[in-house]
């Protein structure tokens, strides 16, 4: 979907349509969680802070999040999905792997059925799609980023080496600013680079990843579309308004999001071993801790204790944190669809 949760916004409140708008945050502390293409055009991006959000954009209006009627408009996506496959492998709320070919209307060009899809998502939800048709998810997740928004990309078999080998190295799916700026010292701009080195001299370099990128520059990539994907946490995390710079100050704070994580595994008799304590520094370091057990927790006050524990153990290195979350792993039942995260990372009002 091009730019989801800001496109919902601007289609329920017509008073938003061609403005720059960013879902979450606020001026001072949170976080964007989606941009309009109009605030991009001011280089305003998801997961930026709010503050820098409104430098770029002094005219950028900030919304606060209502993540149920995103859930409800993704679920009638869903929907759609599931009229031409069941092999539908969600990612997120906006965006899915599809599998089409055994599809249930027989439609031999998967490009056509990516075609019908967009047409029928902005007949019945008025919102535009991108898609990225081609062999395997690697190149179909690049092909989607290509004619966004509202568009869609082929890349077809005899096509896929070329494309790869002029496509910048920053472009290619699974590699970040860090990894780039390591190529960029080797040498390494764009596919044609890429494929200079051998396997083994990958790994090297870049250990389980550099054979990951040894493949997929050379168009490799058998992973299937999975539609049992399984979560593995639950997590919930909160921006403050201002920075927390004690401990009893963080643990006031953390304490009631541990409560919400630990009465979510309560509610759903779905327990974890693990237990990961987050923490955002002012300038947005961020520290992550945990402490596995032999047994499930399960119980209230244990839970409490054991977040209350790592904080109080590692807090130090963080100093002074501008959020704080908790999350849990190793689920009794790892169950299908995406990880559960409770709280985004927007502004708490603290009264």
């Amino acid at each position: 979907m091009d730019a989801f949760y800001a496109s919902v916004e601007q289609r329920d409140h017509p008073e938003l349509r061609g403005k720059p708008v960013a879902v979450g945050g606020s001026r001072q502390r949170g976080v964007v969680a989606a941009a309009s293409y109009e605030a991009r055009r001011y280089g305003v991006r998801s997961a930026m802070p709010s503050i820098t959000a409104q430098r770029l954009c002094p005219d950028l209006v900030f919304v606060k999040p209502r993540f149920e009627s995103y859930k409800e408009v993704s679920l009638q996506i869903r929907a759609i999905f599931a009229e031409y496959t069941d092999l539908i492998e969600p990612l997120s709320l906006d965006e899915a792997y599809l599998d089409v070919t055994e599809n249930k209307k027989n439609i031999t060009s998967a490009t056509e059925i990516a075609e019908a899809i967009r047409a029928k998502i902005f007949t019945q939800t008025q919102l535009t799609a991108s898609a990225g048709v081609s062999f395997n998810k690697f190149l179909a997740k690049i092909a989607s980023d290509i004619n966004k928004p509202n568009g869609i990309k082929v890349i077809r078999p005899g096509q896929a080496l070329a494309f790869l080998e002029k496509l910048p190295v920053e472009k290619f799916h699974g590699i970040g600013k860090v990894t780039a700026a390591r190529m960029h010292k080797m040498g390494i701009r764009n596919g044609a680079d890429l494929k200079q080195f051998d396997e083994i001299e990958m790994f090297k370099r870049f250990g389980k990843a550099g054979r990951h990128y040894y493949r997929i520059v050379r168009a490799k990539d058998h992973r299937p579309v999975q539609p049992n994907r399984r979560r593995k946490s639950i997590g919930a995390e909160r921006t403050f308004s201002e920075d927390q710079t004690d401990l009893d100050s963080m643990w006031t704070r953390l304490e009631p999001i541990a409560l919400k994580v630990f009465d979510y595994m309560e509610k759903n008799d779905n327990y974890g071993r693990t237990v990961n304590l987050k923490m955002k520094t002012p300038d947005f370091q961020i520290f992550t801790r945990s402490k596995t057990y032999q047994r499930e927790i399960r119980t209230r006050d244990t839970f409490r204790s054991i977040a209350l524990e790592l904080l109080t153990q590692y807090w130090t290195e963080a100093g002074a944190v501008r959020l704080l979350g908790i999350s849990v792993s190793n689920l009794t039942r790892e169950t299908p669809d995406d990880n559960i995260q409770l709280e985004f990372d927007f502004p708490v009002k603290e009264e």
